[in-house]
């Protein structure tokens, strides 16, 4: 019996979708940032059952613009203003069609020798890019929350305690961490500028760890890493610094202010799929105490052993995952076709354009800055009530023109919009600014 091979041919239908991704890249700023469909619409428009015999992949692409695009949120649009504004780069997209058509299972370091090591040396290109010492073990994760599971779980092993100590306005990945690791948390409060209050984050002798965060998911608040790094020694506690997306911002030497103790942190992560121009899933997590993560990490049964190189570096046993997909390709073609001088520039721009509109709002009395904007993210509101900024939050989303979040800062519902995309140009924020006042007028 012979089995039918797929209808799909790679070279003309390969050519169909990179012109259908081109295209979409090209009017993305067309269609309506926010998916306009009702919970459940997507899945109720798709057959119940699979196909029984093989279908073209023209008919994929004819689904995709008919079927699901309707169904996405576009993170690719340069008005998407809302939580981590994040771009992909065509240099990623295309790597990340040669990562699937390698497809390297990275289980151990001779299954997936370029894979390893490849992602090893842009950890290393990427450290240097941020100002980090040299020397750091540096893994890929999938994302943030991840990257700080890990680190937990090897603050845990390496301590032989069990409560996490973070902010207040720390990432909720912490909290939900040491939930699923069964710690303890204590949360610090934060002082008028929401950072971590050195004084009040009292003795860490019973600490496995504390999280410090370099840009806050709320208000991109930094907290005070040199005074936490004094309170995690003393104590022995490990201390893990939180830069998803702060972190890429050190790219720029004016910004590395913000990095100020990091060089005494146990474990850090920046995530490269926020700022730094590559798609998800790509977090980035590097440790001055790798013998401590393998530690935690190391299992190897007698099925994965290889006497042939049992001594190459395995990066299965720094992490919680054992089969790692090849994600330094994106990062390596980001690093090597934007550069380091495009990687600033990107980052110097979607600054200058947050400090352009928080130049507007506090230049007009209707409205109120809410927190200081140390990088591409403004937190404002329309001055009043919290139902005007929720309502105002509402119709300024469901018009699908552009995309912003909210937080709770202080009690107060607060508006956010961060900056991020690649294609985001003053006219873009110029258009929010106009639609978040004619929106305020009709309340």
């Amino acid at each position: 019996m012979t089995v039918e091979r797929t209808r799909v041919d790679l070279r003309t239908d390969g050519a169909a979708a990179l012109e259908w991704a081109a295209g979409y890249l090209e009017r993305v700023r067309e269609l309506p940032v926010l998916a306009q469909v009702a919970p459940g619409e997507i899945r109720e428009r798709l057959p119940d059952r699979p196909p029984e015999e093989p279908e073209p992949f023209s008919a994929v692409l004819r689904d995709l613009d008919e079927i699901l695009l309707p169904g996405v949120t576009h993170w690719q649009h340069p008005r998407y203003f809302a939580y981590f504004s994040v771009s992909s780069s065509e240099p990623a997209i295309l790597a990340e069609l040669l990562a699937a058509t390698l497809n390297s299972v990275a289980i151990l370091w001779r299954t997936a020798p370029a894979s390893t090591e490849l992602e090893a040396v842009v950890l290393d290109w990427v450290a240097q890019l941020l100002g980090l010492p040299s020397g750091w073990h540096g893994h890929i994760e999938d994302t943030a929350s991840t990257s700080t599971m890990a680190a937990l779980i090897a603050a845990r092993v390496a301590t032989e305690r069990d409560l996490v100590v973070c902010s207040e306005q720390a990432h909720s990945s912490v909290e939900k961490a040491a939930r699923m690791l069964g710690m303890r948390l204590r949360t610090v409060p934060t002082d008028d500028e929401l950072r971590m209050r050195a004084d009040a984050i009292g003795d860490l002798s019973d600490a496995a760890a504390i999280v410090a965060t370099v840009g806050t998911t709320a208000s991109t608040g930094v907290d005070p890493v040199p005074a936490i790094a004094e309170a995690s020694e003393r104590g022995g506690a490990w201390l893990h610094v939180d830069a998803a997306y702060a972190g890429a911002a050190m790219v720029c030497p004016e910004f590395r202010w913000a990095f100020e103790g990091v060089e005494r942190a146990d474990s850090l992560v920046v995530n490269a799929h926020k700022w730094m121009l590559t798609p998800m899933d790509c977090s980035l997590l590097w440790s001055r105490r790798p013998a401590d993560l393998r530690r935690a990490f190391s299992l190897v049964p007698e099925y994965l052993r290889t006497p042939d190189a049992e001594d190459a570096l395995s990066l299965s046993e720094y992490g919680p995952a054992l089969g790692r997909r090849f994600r330094s390709l994106k990062l390596w073609a980001v690093l090597r076709c934007h550069g380091a001088s495009g990687l600033r520039a990107h980052i110097r721009r979607g600054v200058e354009l947050a400090s352009t509109f928080e130049r507007w709002v506090a230049g007009d009395p209707d409205w109120e800055l809410c927190a200081p904007r140390r990088f591409s993210v403004v937190c404002f509101r329309l001055k009043g009530d919290d139902d005007r900024n929720r309502e105002l939050l509402a119709r300024v989303n469901a018009s699908g023109d552009m995309l912003i979040s909210h937080a709770v800062l202080r009690g107060r519902h607060v508006l956010r919009l961060a900056v991020g995309q690649m294609h985001t140009t003053e006219e873009d924020v110029r258009f929010a600014w106009d639609v978040l006042r004619k929106e305020s007028a009709g309340l």
